[in-house]
């Protein structure tokens, strides 16, 4: 740390992002990242824009929002796009955030940081004792509100009543809906922004589009706030979402059969593992992700998690009192899964 660093951030702990190994050493399960690339129409894309590189991206992104609000059904002032979700994320607190945020306080890591970035009092909200979004705990808070549904690194999700109940009670704040894995259970909140005014929905390219690599994250909410995070937006980096991804994001949306499909296998492969799982005596939450969170009464997450980096599996140890016995792995191809059900069951067994 240099005597230069601004004293506000001098207790900053930055969001610790998962291991990026050599992937040819390692089956690597450990950051939600979707095991089948993108469709080869989209990569083919890249050879098309690359001579325009020594141009600027289009700093309203006109091409992606008009492929990705004809899939969707819904207006294009009604949504704006970034550099991965982590981008809409911290536009969000910028944008809505006066001097409190509130958020479970088992959830996705960067709400924490950025709480302690831009100087906000995080109220974190316990889970319930089987680590569930109680809604009851979400009324009436007078604070800006963030709940990723499904959640992570649970996986379970909440209802779209539960949201809305939410959304009633809090009126006067924007209610900030994490939407990183909700193609994989099938429960949406973005239909609800032509009723709610208060409704910020987050969502990526980088889980079911097959797209982690390109950073592309979007936001959907009524015209009035969408317009607040533009002026934020355009205010300290109006060309942020670069010419290649935008034509990678614009190409994925219209793979539809591919994008589906890709879901599909990634659920199928899910509820397989589960099942093995359960013969192995694993407890393992509910998911609607493209992840399970699971725990063995003989062993603790840490050993389980270094159990199975010894066989060069790598998946994520929390290493927080409350979820510190479960691990966290991300579904990957058949061939995979039937690898890291093959090692669980020789370390259990």
């Amino acid at each position: 740390m240099s005597k230069y660093l601004a004293s506000r951030l001098s207790n900053l702990v930055a969001y610790t992002p998962g291991e990026q190994p050599d992937k040819d050493k390692y089956i690597k399960l450990n950051t939600n990242e979707n095991p089948y690339p993108p469709a080869k129409e989209v990569t083919d894309v890249l050879t098309e824009v690359a001579p325009n590189l020594h141009l600027y991206c289009d700093p309203a992104c006109k091409a992606l929002t008009e492929a990705f609000c004809n899939y969707y059904s819904i207006n294009k002032e009604e949504t704006l796009f970034a550099n991965g979700s982590d981008e809409i994320l911290a536009l969000c607190y910028m944008t809505f955030c006066e001097q409190s945020v509130a958020f479970p306080s088992i959830s996705y890591g960067f709400y924490e940081v950025y709480s302690d970035l831009f100087c906000l009092d995080a109220y974190k909200i316990p889970l319930t004792a089987d680590f569930r979004v109680d809604k009851n705990d979400y009324f009436n808070l007078d604070k800006t509100i963030i709940i990723a549904n499904p959640n992570a690194p649970t996986g379970l999700t909440i209802s779209l009543s539960d949201i809305e109940d939410i959304l009633n009670t809090n009126k006067d704040n924007v209610v900030i809906i994490d939407e990183a894995y909700a193609d994989f259970c099938d429960v949406s909140c973005k239909e609800l922004v032509k009723a709610y005014d208060n409704l910020v929905v987050v969502g990526t390219f980088s889980k079911s589009r097959n797209l982690a690599g390109a950073r592309l994250g979007y936001a959907i909410a009524c015209e009035a706030l969408i317009e607040d995070l533009k002026r934020v937006k355009n205010s300290f980096n109006p060309y942020n979402v670069n010419m290649l991804t935008q034509a990678l994001g614009t190409a994925s949306i219209k793979q539809d059969e591919y994008f589906k499909n890709c879901i599909s296998k990634v659920i199928t492969e899910r509820n397989n593992f589960i099942r093995q799982l359960d013969k192995l005596g694993f407890s393992t939450l509910t998911s609607g992700a493209n992840f399970v969170f699971t725990t063995h009464c003989k062993f603790s997450g840490e050993e389980l998690y270094n159990k199975l980096r010894d066989r060069k599996i790598l998946v994520r140890h929390f290493n927080k009192e409350s979820i510190n016995n479960f691990v966290r792995i991300t579904i990957g191809t058949p061939e995979q899964m039937k690898q890291v059900s093959k090692a669980l069951e020789e370390i259990i067994l």
